[in-house]
C-alpha cells in the first residue's frame, strides 16, 4: 500500500519535451560559437580571397543541401512507419556527408594561402569547426542508421532520428551563412 502511493506520488517527466529543450540549449550555444567565427570573418573585412575554388565551394555547398532534403525524406519516412526508405534515406546522407567533407578537406589541400594570413586562418577554423561538426554529424546519422537497420524505430518511437536530423539541418543552415561569407564576399 505504501509502495503505491509512493509510486503515484512521483512527477511524471515528460522525457521527449525534455529532450528537445535539451537539443535547443545545445543549438543556442552552438549558434553562439558559428556566430563568433562569422563575426571575425566580417571583422577581416577587405582580405581577399581569390585563392578559393569557387565552383569547388558552389559544390559543396550544393551537396550539404542535397543531404538536408535527404535527411528530411528519412525523418518524414519513418514518422509513417516506412522503416525501408527511412533506412536507405538516411545512408544517402551519410554518404553526401562524406562527399562534402572529401571536398572541405581537398579545399584544404589546394587552397593557395598560408595558414598564416588573416583570411587563411579565419577560413581554415571556420570550415575546419565546420567539418568538424559534420562529421559528428555523420557519426550519429552513422549510429541511427545502424539502429533503424534493426528496426528499432517507429512511428511512435523515433526521437533519435528525429534529434539527429534536426542537428544535421542546423549544420547545414550554418554552412548557408559561411558559404557566402567565405566564398561570395570580399
Amino acid at each position: 500500500m505504501a509502495l503505491a502511493a509512493h509510486a503515484e506520488a512521483r512527477p511524471v517527466h515528460n522525457h521527449l519535451a525534455i529532450n528537445r529543450v535539451g537539443l535547443w540549449l545545445f543549438f543556442f550555444s552552438e549558434t553562439i560559437l558559428f556566430g563568433l567565427l562569422l563575426s571575425a570573418r566580417f571583422y577581416l573585412e577587405g582580405i581577399h580571397r581569390e585563392e578559393l575554388d569557387q565552383l569547388l565551394g558552389l559544390g559543396i555547398t550544393i551537396v550539404l543541401l542535397l543531404s538536408s532534403v535527404t535527411a528530411y525524406t528519412a525523418e518524414t519516412a519513418i514518422e509513417h512507419d516506412n522503416k525501408k526508405v527511412a533506412s536507405w534515406y538516411l545512408f544517402f546522407t551519410i554518404l553526401l556527408g562524406l562527399v562534402f567533407t572529401a571536398g572541405v578537406v581537398f579545399e584544404w589541400s589546394t587552397a593557395h594561402f598560408h595558414r598564416s594570413q588573416s583570411f587563411g586562418s579565419v577560413f581554415f577554423t571556420m570550415t575546419g569547426i565546420h567539418a568538424t561538426h559534420v562529421v559528428s554529424g555523420i557519426f550519429m546519422l552513422l549510429l541511427v542508421w545502424l539502429q533503424a537497420l534493426r528496426g528499432r524505430y517507429s512511428a511512435k518511437n523515433h526521437w533519435a532520428v528525429s534529434g539527429t536530423v534536426m542537428y544535421w539541418h542546423f549544420v547545414d543552415v550554418v554552412w548557408v551563412f559561411y558559404y557566402p561569407a567565405l566564398y561570395l564576399t570580399k
